[in-house]
């Protein structure tokens, strides 16, 4: 969905790679999107710091903090430099006064970026390697198209190892190792350009066992 702010862009900031653009239960008055650069959102699980997402131009963060009065949930930290439109209370208003369609469509994609935070957010409370990998499998195939047939469980996931570390919130050189030892164990299959699933229903017991251990 493509939304033109650009009547807007007297609200731009920009900054540098490395900047905290705000903190992790820290008061907040407003949201952002992005308009060139990388941002990461981060959070702290017991000692250690995980990465929730990776966000690019076009998308926004920080939005709890107009929908909620809430503190931040998560720390942002620009990966690269960027270009961000800073909408306050204030200035939101004006937007939803002069274009209550962009509105809509910034409410849909609100709520599911609340899902799907929270949904990453999941996966990085389990502690076993194996079933954290199981679980970003698990999101993919949530979020993926149905199969014709709803008995075959075989799913196939155009997806790098990568992607499967950034999610899983462990590094690629982990994430490869677990995806071997599910290859050895017949559980994958690893082609290039894409890993399949042989049933995704073992990957939900394997889930469901070490959430309730």
């Amino acid at each position: 969905m493509s939304l033109d702010l650009s009547v807007f862009n007297r609200f731009a900031i920009t900054k540098r790679a490395g900047d905290i653009i705000f903190c992790e239960f820290e008061p907040g008055d407003a949201f952002y999107l992005i308009q060139s650069g990388k941002v990461k959102i981060v959070k702290i699980v017991g000692d250690l710091e995980k990465t929730l997402d990776i966000l690019n131009p076009g998308e926004f963060f920080g939005e709890m903090a107009l929908l909620e009065e809430a503190p931040r949930s998560a720390t942002t930290i620009a990966l690269t430099d960027v270009k961000l439109l800073e909408f306050n209370r204030a200035n939101f208003e004006v937007l939803m006064q002069g274009q209550p369609q962009i509105v809509l469509n910034l409410l849909k994609l609100f709520s599911k970026r609340i899902y799907d935070q929270k949904r990453r957010f999941m996966i990085l409370t389990l502690d076993d390697i194996q079933a954290r990998v199981a679980d970003v499998f698990l999101m993919l195939d949530e979020n993926g198209p149905r199969p014709i047939d709803p008995t075959d469980n075989t799913r196939n996931f155009a997806n790098s190892v990568d992607d499967i570390a950034h999610w899983a919130g462990i590094s690629p050189a982990k994430a490869s190792e677990v995806l071997k030892q599910f290859a050895n164990q017949r559980r994958v299959e690893i082609q290039q350009g894409k890993i399949i699933v042989k049933n995704i229903m073992d990957f939900h017991r394997l889930v469901k066992s070490k959430r309730q251990g």
